[in-house]
């Protein structure tokens, strides 16, 4: 039984990548085994080897075209892009390559949509009941994307097709407004998430402590001025900056990034900074640093910012989770926003409960606004119904029983069990994936899809002897290491120290993977698109030539 999210009994393990409307079913041609079996000279590849739900004999990825529509049995189906090919799939076939080669040989298969649910089983006849818009093939949409060469009148004519999926049409977007505004087609700001406005400046700047404030028992925030007179460029609402700290003259330096906390656009930077019982950094700021003590700071940065438009805004924070979300309503404070606003925060207890008149003063600005505040451990000295609302902790429950409008954009940041928690459920209720924005502070989980749970390891200094080269910091997961010659790039040194990545790909056709194919006399090979920008990105496939920031 084909349903209209997936097919009964299919298990898939990465449903990021695989699943939803869109990609309800992905379609492989019995032809392209016969290509794979003679081009890599193997006996061993059976159906099913590429993940398919369907192995067809035809459709071929140059006759198939976005937004063709078949009959198979009871069910009718659309086709909306060609498959995202990632590493996973070099695994699956014990060759390193097999990503890069189905882009290079036209062969990536596609994905169907279901417009009608019905039963399919093998054996029965596809139907094409019509033609898709523009007529153009899995393997020129795929081609248009992933190699060399982005014409501009093929974008513009693959956005004009309706039916192709909304990730697809916001990478051709993106491929399209660039050429449009600069003129430039090297390079693929299709194949990556935005990371932002570019820094207003580079590296660090020096600057002055101007205050220091207790704001609950375990934060503290600081508010930074220049020292020169210029002024700050201001930071977009949810961005932040990364501090450079010399706890002692000894000590190994410390970078860490903490989210801008008060009102954007201001003289002055905010930021406010939870102490951990073990944390190097939190204990250095809350004792060790003073008012007039200079630090060097990096230009605000980074994509989990405030979206414009009028519709309903949902800020879901637990913990220091707090700090970007409060900048926003700030921002939307400052403007007296009409739009409906809901900070919806969990916190400890009333100790650990920063902000809290700042909040109020802040949603007493806005007209249509609502608050509830939960702690998940009330003291004796809690007031329910002054201090917080209710007991417990943020869930979707909560959010159906008051009433949250679920076509509301619903910006989260807190520790990684609140992200993981709420965030595909979210997803379940119905919120479309484009209004959910999230941050999550610290190092998350690594993704590992489809792959059995293992012990969350702390990371840690690589074993051996340290290196001479460069210093590379992971600024979230509080690793500093001079870089060595055992290392072939960056991410294998971030597996030596055990930090967490979200991407690893090494063959570089992945929309998670900020690098591109390119053609040469030996073979496809990977290289970065864009200079890494300092403190949001990590190019897999680079060597540090200088020191770098990577905000993992």
């Amino acid at each position: 039984m084909v349903r209209r999210l997936n097919i009964e009994g299919d298990g898939q393990g990465d449903m990021a990548g695989h699943g939803g409307e869109h990609r309800a079913v992905f379609v492989y041609q019995i032809d392209s085994y016969h290509h794979w079996q003679a081009h890599l000279d193997r006996a061993d590849i059976e159906y099913g080897q590429f993940g398919e739900n369907f192995t067809v004999d035809g459709l071929s990825d140059s006759e198939v075209c976005i937004g063709d529509r078949y009959r198979i049995g009871s069910a009718v189906f659309e086709v909306t892009q060609p498959r995202v090919t990632c590493y996973r799939v070099g695994i699956r076939m014990n060759e390193p390559q097999m990503a890069a080669l189905l882009v290079a040989h036209d062969r990536p298969g596609f994905y169907l949509r279901v417009l009608e649910e019905g039963e399919v089983e093998a054996g029965l006849e596809i139907v094409r009941e019509a033609r898709g818009p523009e007529g153009m093939t899995i393997a020129e949409v795929n081609a248009l994307l992933y190699k060399p060469g982005h014409p501009a009148d093929r974008l513009e004519k693959a956005l004009r097709i309706p039916e192709l999926s909304a990730g697809w049409h916001s990478s051709f977007k993106a491929l399209l407004e660039r050429i449009q505004s600069s003129g430039i087609t090297s390079g693929n700001p299709g194949l990556a998430p935005s990371a932002g406005p570019p820094p207003a400046w580079t590296g660090f700047r020096p600057l002055r402590v101007f205050d220091k404030k207790r704001e609950s028992e375990s934060v503290t925030s600081l508010v930074l001025e220049p020292t020169d007179g210029r002024p700050l460029a201001p930071g977009l609402p949810g961005q932040f900056i990364v501090l450079r700290l010399h706890p002692t003259p000894n000590a190994p330096t410390l970078l860490r990034s903490y989210s801008i906390s008060g009102e954007p656009g201001g003289a002055r930077y905010r930021i406010s900074v939870k102490r951990n019982p073990d944390g190097v950094a939190g204990a250095y700021i809350r004792d060790g640093v003073q008012i007039g003590d200079i630090l060097d700071v990096t230009a605000p940065r980074g994509s989990f910012v405030l979206q414009p438009g009028s519709g309903p805004v949902v800020l879901l924070s637990a913990g220091i989770g707090a700090t970007p979300v409060l900048a926003m309503l700030h921002a939307l404070a400052a403007v007296m926003s009409p739009r409906e606003v809901w900070w919806i925060h969990g916190a400890h207890d009333g100790g650990e409960h920063p902000f809290a008149e700042e909040v109020r003063a802040c949603l007493a600005a806005l007209p249509h606004s609502h608050r509830h505040i939960l702690y998940s451990s009330p003291g004796s000295k809690d007031r329910l119904a002054v201090d917080f609302d209710a007991p417990g902790r943020v869930s979707l429950p909560l959010l159906q029983e008051l009433g949250v409008p679920r076509d509301a954009d619903f910006y989260l940041c807190g520790p990684p069990a609140f992200m993981t928690d709420l965030m595909p459920s979210l997803a379940a209720w119905g919120v479309a994936a484009n209004r959910i924005h999230s941050e999550m502070f610290g190092a998350g989980p690594a993704l590992t899809p489809g792959i059995a749970a293992a012990p969350l390891k702390q990371p840690h200094l690589p074993t051996g002897a340290a290196g001479t080269g460069p210093l590379v910091s992971f600024a979230r997961s509080g690793v500093n290491v001079p870089w060595g010659a055992a290392y072939q790039s960056i991410l294998e040194l971030a597996e030596a120290c055990d930090v967490p990545v979200r991407w690893s790909c090494r063959t570089g056709v992945c929309h998670n993977c900020e690098t591109a194919l390119i053609a040469g006399a030996v073979g496809y090979q990977p290289y970065p698109v864009e200079p890494p920008a300092e403190g949001n990105v990590l190019i897999c496939c680079s060597k540090p030539q200088g020191d770098i920031v990577i905000d993992l």
